[in-house]
């Protein structure tokens, strides 16, 4: 049974804790809470007393379950009627849910930010820890051509850094990466991207190296998500793969990440 979740108290805060998935979950719900129709969490149970939670946001659902629960038909039909364009979480839910026609498959590599020495000599100084959210805008629609429109990356950004969930950096005016979210010292790093004339300066590595540094002498696990073709970049930094998962998109969306991670065909 799928249940629209009006009252916080309903949430199994301990699940949602087991997981980067969950974790963006409950971000989400200290920033805007339930009472709002464009960020809505929903309840998931099964006959066998299987218990998930889901959270659709800009086109994005997010299924956070235990082991167990699995996409029946209830879940598939919520997909159907709702279609969004990107479905992240439970493992074991999407695979079941790979086979609808809407959707492909894409590979994610979670990896962990490992601080090293090589941050010994890198200039703070130009790292902006309160940059200008529009000059921060016009980096990442030069990284993601895709980009939701501004009105909407600016509400919610400007609004979940000042509830202090989400956090936004630059470096040298040419390189971004933001803090998703901070959940009991655990962080997720999202939208890096640096401007097309700065690419292969180094800036991005200098500047990924010198944030896990940073998070790590504050005590904070950091974590980043990439498709196939940035895992090689994030490998050579020198971070470490946590795990892989696969990630479902639109098939008859047109945007810059459908391809970037694209399973190959089976044979």
């Amino acid at each position: 049974m799928i249940r629209l979740i009006e009252n916080e108290r309903e949430f199994d805060r301990e699940l949602l804790l087991g997981s980067l998935c969950g974790r963006k979950m409950l971000a989400y719900l200290k920033a805007y809470g339930v009472g709002y129709d464009f960020c809505r969490f929903y309840r998931v149970t099964d006959q066998r007393g299987c218990c998930g939670f889901m959270f659709f946001m800009n086109s994005t659902l997010i299924i956070c379950s235990d082991k167990e629960l699995a996409a029946d038909e209830e879940l598939r039909l919520f997909v159907r009627m709702n279609l969004p364009f990107r479905i992240e979480g439970s493992q074991k839910i999407l695979h079941e849910l790979s086979s609808d026609e809407h959707y492909q498959a894409l590979n994610r590599t979670v990896f962990e930010l490992v601080p090293d020495k090589s941050t010994s000599h890198f200039n703070e100084e130009y790292v902006n820890l309160n940059p200008d959210l529009i000059e921060v805008y016009k980096i990442l629609s030069e990284g993601f051509p895709n980009i939701t429109d501004f009105s909407l990356w600016y509400t919610d950004t400007s609004h979940r850094c000042r509830h202090g969930i989400s956090r936004v950096f630059t470096y040298k005016n040419c390189s971004t990466a933001s803090v998703a979210f901070d959940i009991e010292n655990e962080v997720l790093i999202a939208q890096v991207a640096t401007k097309i004339e700065a690419r292969g300066s180094g800036y991005a590595r200098e500047f990924l190296k010198w944030l896990a540094s940073f998070l790590n002498n504050l005590g904070k696990k950091a974590y980043l998500l990439a498709l196939d073709v940035r895992v090689s970049f994030y490998n050579e930094i020198g971070f470490r793969e946590v795990q892989r998962e696969i990630v479902l998109e639109r098939k008859d969306i047109e945007k810059d990440s459908i391809l970037k991670g694209k399973l190959e065909d089976e044979h």
